[in-house]
């Protein structure tokens, strides 16, 4: 069920939502959280189609922030969606006109479920400094997206220079089920230490620079970010060792190969997760994500090549 009110408050809104609740029967005690999504028109419908999916897995109110345009005067279009048109949970949608736009946080305070965590997601374009927006400051969690600005390793150095806890990116989200294969790989004979790492993705792909940096991070080695031919996203990780190296390539949008000296290749699951899935997983947690912070601020300025590590060396001869 989709209601439309034109023209109104966060008051009006409000009464319309018991209304609602009590006439299809939505109750708000299943909802876990708030998500407040901050977007534009161009980016609302995906974001919104995303959320409702993730919500089967995270029941929610999710209030939706679109800045529809800052000329003209001050005023609100709402929109409430419950029902099979709101996953698991109700979906206000605040259209924000004029000096309104500007001042979000003023909306979104009275809608939001009392007593309940509250988690902040840009899907587009963001302030380089989230946490300390008005929206930024009132949530637990926030959730931006660089993949999706117009220079990815620029929006990553954004988010590493203004990292608060809490933060959190859904290009990290896309590196869990390689972290997840390289773990299970490393926890295999031979148990030997890694003396280099090779991480080769797209030129700008925020995902490859992570993955890189959590290695590092994490191996306390030598590691090298590499630029892909073609293609998108992390595309290969080698892993050298006294034995021989690992190799962990990607072979499709779905699969992997893993490659060990003196043994068979092996095809791995490993399928690229869309929004609603990178979102899903960035819920699961409220807590700050130390992991992610290790990888963006401590483990990035090391690898050699990844946006703001260090110069890749010059081979010789």
């Amino acid at each position: 069920m989709i209601v439309t009110l034109e023209d109104t408050d966060t008051r009006a809104v409000s009464k319309r939502l018991v209304a609602l609740r009590n006439s299809v029967g939505a109750v708000a005690l299943g909802r876990v959280m708030t998500l407040l999504i901050v977007t534009d028109e161009a980016g609302a419908e995906k974001a919104l189609e995303a959320a409702a999916e993730a919500s089967r897995q995270h029941p929610s109110r999710i209030i939706t922030l679109i800045r529809a345009g800052g000329r003209g005067a001050a005023r609100m279009d709402a929109q409430i969606r419950v029902g099979g048109d709101a996953g698991a949970s109700e979906i206000v949608v605040c259209r924000l006109y004029g000096e309104l736009a500007s001042h979000s946080e003023s909306v979104a305070v009275p809608l939001m479920l009392a007593d309940s965590p509250v988690v902040a997601w840009w899907p587009g374009d963001c302030d380089a400094n989230v946490a300390g927006s008005p929206i930024g400051r009132m949530a637990i969690r926030r959730i931006t997206d660089v993949s999706q600005s117009g220079n990815p390793p620029r929006a990553l150095l954004a988010r590493q220079q203004h990292y608060a806890p809490g933060d959190t990116d859904m290009a990290w989200s896309r590196t869990t089920r390689w972290r997840g294969l390289l773990a299970t790989a490393l926890d295999q004979p031979p148990y030997e230490s890694v003396e280099s790492v090779t991480v080769c993705g797209a030129h700008d792909s925020a995902s490859t620079d992570l993955l890189a940096g959590w290695l590092a991070a994490r191996l306390r080695c030598p590691v090298r970010r590499t630029k892909s031919d073609g293609g998108s996203g992390i595309h290969s990780v080698q892993l050298e060792r006294a034995s021989g190296p690992l190799l962990l390539t990607r072979a499709s949008s779905r699969t992997a190969r893993l490659t060990l000296r003196d043994q068979p290749d092996q095809v791995v699951s490993l399928h690229r997760y869309d929004t609603a899935e990178c979102l899903a997983e960035e819920l699961r947690r409220l807590d700050a994500d130390a992991v992610y912070r290790e990888a963006l601020v401590v483990g990035m300025p090391e690898v050699a090549g990844a946006a703001g590590g260090r110069r890749p060396s010059r081979s010789k001869g």
